[in-house]
């Protein structure tokens, strides 16, 4: 009842809204419901119009070359320190987002964003390995480690058949925990050992791909890929309801992973901060941030919401991890100005050869 009466008094607050009225959000694709967003536009009487991205650097690079008309974006965490550095971000009005109090203490206060200043935990995803469970068994081929996309003598079973993410993040993120170091491992010289590593065993991917490997898994046409658990996960729904008779299954490498939070922050002059903040509230409310999990696999950081997600749902590892696995995960963290312009140059000679 309380937080029915606070987010009716944050309406109240808002300017008459009405049919001209309109969010602009900036999100990653199929990144939020669409009986959200008909349950949101109800509740402010107003309209959301999204635009998408399919990286990271995607959304920073549109951000610098001012990029504007934006109200929420919804970056990976370790990019929102950068943003705001930059000047790209608008502060949070905790008085008009009370639901963050939903979000689990472990997700909040974090080195990207101290006392969640600009930043409210959103969704999260493992990045990992998928696979076609009937090809792998039929290829005899191990899936618990990176080396299933790295090691030329595995990865060359199934050439043409693996795709890896369009991500210079996530891809040396990979290669590096390949090699035994971290994710957020700056040593040049390991930089260069994960740039070979990725030079070794690119002829028999079949493909960087960020926006289409969910349907070419699902269509049996990739076997493995470097992707997110709830790509993965979706990639699978669309295998059964094709009738296929293989599953799209997930697998943490031995080594470790990724793992993602993404977060909702309100850009730097966006021309409807007062819709931000209520939109930002209403997707900390717990039905409403089950709504994603529900629909695509992703993992919740918000504890308000595991009661209105599927239960098969969370029974699954690699969506929702246990202590063992969480030792497992690394948050990829932000990069100097300096760092940034080299995984540049090295993801550039990566993407030349």
């Amino acid at each position: 009842m309380r937080e029915t009466l606070i987010a009716l008094l944050l309406l109240v607050s808002l300017p008459a809204a009405g049919k001209d009225d309109v969010l602009h959000v900036y999100n990653w694709n199929d990144y939020i419901a669409p009986e959200t967003v008909e349950r949101f536009e109800k509740f402010c009487s107003c309209k959301m119009k999204q635009s998408y991205y399919s990286d990271n650097e995607e959304l920073m690079a549109k951000l610098a070359a001012g990029a504007r008309g934006y109200d929420v974006l919804v970056p990976t965490s370790n990019y929102v320190s950068g943003m705001a550095r930059q000047g790209w971000l608008l502060p949070l009005d905790h008085a008009k987002v009370p639901n963050l109090k939903n979000v689990m203490p472990q997700y909040l206060n974090t080195e990207f964003d101290p006392g969640n200043k600009y930043s409210a935990p959103y969704a999260m995803s493992i990045t990992l390995i998928g696979y076609n469970d009937q090809k792998v068994k039929e290829l005899g081929i191990p899936v618990d480690s990176w080396a299933t996309i790295f090691d030329p003598v595995i990865v060359s079973k199934v050439k043409g058949r693996v795709t890896v993410l369009d991500s210079q993040a996530e891809m040396m993120a990979a290669a590096l925990k390949y090699l035994g170091y971290s994710v957020n491992d700056r040593d040049p010289k390991h930089w260069e050992e994960a740039k070979q590593a990725i030079l070794k065993a690119k002829p028999y991917w079949a493909a960087f791909n960020a926006s289409s490997y969910i349907r070419e898994l699902a269509a049996g046409n990739i076997w493995v890929v470097h992707g997110y658990s709830n790509d993965i996960y979706q990639a699978n729904l669309e295998a059964q309801k094709a009738g296929q008779k293989f599953h799209l299954r997930h697998s943490l490498p031995k080594e470790g992973a990724v793992l993602a939070l993404d977060a909702m922050v309100i850009a730097k002059g966006a021309p409807r901060p007062d819709l931000a903040h209520l939109f930002i509230n209403f997707m900390l409310e717990g039905r409403n941030s089950a709504d994603l999990t529900n629909m695509i696999g992703s993992g919740n950081p918000n504890q308000a919401a595991l009661q209105y997600i599927k239960p098969e749902i969370k029974q699954i590892k690699a969506i929702f991890p246990d202590e063992q696995i969480a030792k497992k995960l690394e948050m990829l963290k932000d990069m100097t100005p300096q760092q940034r312009q080299l995984m540049n140059r090295i993801w550039t000679e990566i993407k030349a050869r």
